[in-house]
C-alpha cells in the first residue's frame, strides 16, 4: 500500500455492506474499529477478528481515526461524524470506499437491480473463485460456502453488488455492468418509477467501451431502457425470446432445479440446489458474465451445481416430512410473491407465512401490493413493522395489510407480534406444513427460535 493511512473507523460498522468492506480492508493490513446500535452476527463475526467495536454512538469512538466510513443508513447529525467533521477527518461513504477499492483491480463487475443482487453477486464470485480466478467480492449477504460477506483475491477482478439505495451504485463505473430488474423501490430515495430507471441507466452508461452490460428481458421496466443504454448489452430471460441466454425444459423438485441453458443454438444442462424461478434468473445474468469473461459453460454449470446458496435466501433451517422450516430476506412485494411462488412450485404441502413488513415507508407504498403477494400461502402471520433506519409512523401499521387480505377473501389472517410469534404459529400448526419467514429485519431470529423449539 502506498497511503500512510492506518486506521479507519465504520459508522454503523454491524450492516452487511459494511463488515463485508471493514473485514476485507482488515485483511489488508488496516487498523479497523467501528461502532453500531447494538450486537449482531456481523458484529459477533468481526470480533473474533479482534477488531475494536463499540456498541452505541460516541464522539470519542474515532480518537484515533484517521479515515471514517459511514453506512447509508446513518444520519448527518450522528455525533461520531459530527466529531469527524470538526476535526477535519475524511467521511467516505459506504459507496464511495467501495469505489475507492474497485480501482485497486484492473476489471470490476457491479451486479445491479432491485432484487436478486446479493444471491447473483455470489454466484458470480463462487464461479470465478472455482475457476481459479481468485476475485475480490463484497456482497450484501452471508455466502455459506465461506461463511463471509467479503473475499479478498489476489486476482484481477472486483466483483461488487451495486445497490441503487441513494443512488450508490452511481459511484461504481463496472467494466460489465448487471441489471436483474427493476421495480420501483426506495421512495425515499425516487421521485417515481421514472426517476429509478433514470439511475440505472446511468449506471450502465458508466461502463466503458469496451465493457458490457447484462440486462434480464423478463423484467419489462429492465428491457425498456435498452434502447438508451451506449455500451455494447447482452441479454437474457426465460420467456423472452430473443435473448442471448435463454432457459428451457425448468424442473422444480424438492427444493432443487434442472434447466436446459440455450445459447448460440446449443443447448446446455443445469442443476442447482437454489430453488425457484427467480434463481434462474440470477443464474442467467451470471453465466452471462462469465461466459463474456472466457469461462467454458461447462464449467459455469459445474460450479453452479455446488452452489450452496446465501444466508438468509431461501435459507432452510429445517427440511422432514413433518416440518421444513425456510427463511427468506424477501421485502418488497415482487420478492415475496416469488418466494411464496418457490415453496408452491416445489412442495404440495400447506404454507404457513410469517411476514414481518420492514421499513414504514415501504409498507405504507405497497400494503396492497403485499397483500396480494402473500395470497397463495394458506396461513399469513403479520407481525409489526419493522422500522430499522426509519422514526415511528403512526399512519401506517401491519393491519392494512391484514385489512386488505380480507378484501381478498383470504380467511386465515392473523396479526401477531414478535412476542407471541412462537406460540400462535405452534397453534397453527399441522404435522407435513412448511414455515416459512419472510422479511429483512429480524425475524430471521425466530425462524431459529422455531427451529429449535419445534425439533
Amino acid at each position: 500500500m502506498l497511503s500512510k493511512i492506518k486506521r479507519i473507523h465504520f459508522v454503523g460498522i454491524g450492516g452487511i455492506g459494511m463488515s463485508g468492506i471493514a473485514e476485507l480492508l482488515y485483511h489488508q493490513n488496516f487498523s479497523i474499529s467501528g461502532s453500531d446500535l447494538s450486537e449482531s452476527t456481523n458484529i459477533d463475526r468481526l470480533n473474533k477478528l479482534n477488531i475494536d467495536i463499540s456498541i452505541g454512538h460516541n464522539k470519542n469512538n474515532i480518537s484515533s481515526a484517521e479515515i471514517v466510513v459511514y453506512s447509508d443508513a446513518i444520519p448527518k447529525s450522528n455525533v461520531e461524524l459530527i466529531e469527524a467533521e470538526r476535526r477535519n477527518i475524511q467521511c467516505y461513504s459506504r459507496g464511495a470506499i467501495i469505489s475507492q477499492l474497485a480501482k485497486l483491480k484492473s476489471s470490476s463487475v457491479g451486479i445491479s437491480g432491485t432484487h436478486g443482487k446479493t444471491t447473483t453477486t455470489s454466484m458470480i464470485g463462487s464461479i470465478l473463485k472455482d475457476s481459479n480466478l481468485d476475485p475480490t467480492i463484497i456482497v450484501g449477504g452471508v455466502v455459506k460456502s465461506i461463511n463471509s460477506n467479503s473475499v479478498l483475491g489476489r486476482g484481477d477482478t472486483f466483483v461488487v453488488e451495486a445497490d441503487e439505495y441513494n443512488r450508490t451504485f452511481l459511484q461504481l463505473s463496472p467494466t460489465i455492468a448487471v441489471i436483474n430488474n427493476i421495480d420501483f423501490e426506495h421512495i425515499d430515495c425516487y421521485k417515481s418509477l421514472e426517476d429509478l430507471k433514470g439511475a440505472f441507466i446511468q449506471f450502465a452508461n458508466s461502463v466503458p467501451f469496451y465493457g458490457m452490460v447484462s440486462i434480464c428481458k423478463d423484467s419489462k421496466n429492465a428491457a425498456s431502457i435498452i434502447p438508451l443504454i451506449d455500451k455494447p448489452v447482452v441479454t437474457y430471460g426465460i420467456e423472452s425470446d430473443d435473448v442471448d441466454f435463454k432457459a428451457i425444459n425448468i424442473v422444480h423438485q424438492d427444493g432443487t432445479i434442472a434447466f436446459e441453458l440455450v445459447y448460440k443454438d446449443r443447448s446446455y444442462p443445469f442443476e442447482m440446489s437454489v430453488p425457484g424461478s427467480y434463481n434462474i434468473l440470477n443464474a442467467l445474468a451470471a453465466i452471462s458474465v462469465c461466459k463474456t469473461m472466457g469461462l467454458k459453460i461447462e464449467d459455469i454449470s459445474s460450479s453452479l451445481k455446488s452452489f450452496s446458496g446465501v444466508k438468509r435466501r431461501f435459507d432452510v433451517k429445517i427440511h422432514s416430512e413433518d416440518l421444513t422450516i425456510i427463511d427468506d430476506y424477501a421485502h418488497h412485494p415482487v420478492e415475496v410473491s416469488s418466494v411464496i411462488k418457490a415453496v408452491k412450485d416445489n412442495w404440495d404441502r400447506r404454507l404457513l407465512v410469517v411476514f414481518q413488513p420492514h421499513l414504514f415507508s415501504r409498507t405504507k407504498q405497497f400494503f396492497k401490493e403485499f397483500a396480494l403477494s402473500l395470497s397463495d400461502a394458506d396461513v399469513i402471520f403479520i407481525t409489526e413493522i419493522f422500522g430499522s433506519r426509519e422514526k415511528l409512523d403512526n399512519s401506517i401499521n401491519s393491519e392494512k395489510i391484514t385489512t386488505y387480505l380480507q378484501k381478498l377473501n383470504h380467511r386465515n389472517t392473523l396479526n401477531i407480534t414478535t412476542d407471541t410469534l412462537l406460540d400462535e404459529v405452534k397453534k397453527y400448526y399441522e404435522k407435513g406444513d412448511i414455515i416459512l419467514t419472510i422479511g429483512a429485519g429480524n425475524i430471521w431470529r425466530y425462524a431459529d427460535k422455531l427451529s429449535e423449539s419445534m425439533t
